[in-house]
């Protein structure tokens, strides 16, 4: 399915790396304008702006942290001061700090919450009005272990709950306005991080995933892109897992 976002306005969190440079690359080549959000590799950021104006995409870079709600108010503000509304808003940024809850600390906790779920929660209040009055649509990434659960990652799966559960709630608030809000789930992903994973942990998740193999970025960021589509219009409230039969 080809999707034309041509005048579509786009805001993605964490956008430099993964599944994020993914999802800002697939909505640049479908023709939207697109701004998005890093915290510490300018380098990047400006990479990838560069790489997107060479293709004829007007693109710019936001830096700070998600789970400072002023900075994402400031971040929501750029984006309509430069182009007068927010079509489409992806809440992809998040980290990880794993370990047997034996072990972790509170600032484990607490770093990982705070991006991942009050990050998801700053972006879409500082976008909840502007996005009232015009429409558009919300995605928020979340993860397959926000619904089985995964050792050593309470806190990682507490965030990604967290998320489906503000998902919809926030969907029946908006839905009557014309905003839809989804989540992609996805499973395993071929990122910087899992090319740290040695090949028996390697080995043992290809074992558990029916395809055989793990998600390439862009499969995550196709699964964005229909969400926000004209496609998914009668869809809002839904988690769409992503995780090639990981969990069924």
């Amino acid at each position: 399915m080809t999707v034309d976002f041509d005048g579509t306005t786009v805001l993605v969190t964490g956008g430099t790396r993964g599944i994020g440079r993914a999802i800002v690359q697939k909505f640049a080549e479908a023709g939207a304008r697109v701004a998005f959000t890093y915290r510490s590799s300018a380098a990047e950021a400006e990479a990838l702006v560069e790489e997107l104006e060479e293709q004829g995409t007007e693109a710019f870079s936001l830096q700070g942290d998600v789970a400072d709600f002023d900075v994402a108010q400031s971040h929501v503000d750029a984006v309509l001061d430069r182009w007068d509304t927010l079509d489409v808003l992806v809440n992809n940024a998040g980290i990880t700090r794993d370990g047997l809850m034996l072990r972790l600390e509170e600032e484990d906790w607490d770093a990982v919450l705070d991006t991942n779920l009050k990050g998801v929660f700053n972006f879409s209040k500082a976008a909840y009005r502007p996005m009232m009055r015009s429409g558009g649509s919300i995605i928020n990434i979340s993860s397959v272990v926000g619904t089985t659960g995964n050792a050593g990652q309470t806190n990682y799966a507490a965030s990604k709950a967290g998320v489906v559960g503000f998902s919809k709630s926030l969907a029946k608030e908006l839905g009557s306005r014309d905003v839809n809000v989804n989540v992609v789930a996805p499973g395993y992903v071929q990122t910087d991080m899992t090319d740290e994973l040695d090949d028996d942990t390697r080995d043992s998740i290809l074992d558990a995933v029916p395809l055989d193999r793990l998600a390439d970025p862009s499969e995550i960021a196709k699964s964005v892109l229909f969400l926000a589509s004209p496609a998914a219009d009668y869809i809002t409230g839904h988690v769409l897992h992503v995780n090639g039969g990981l969990s069924m």
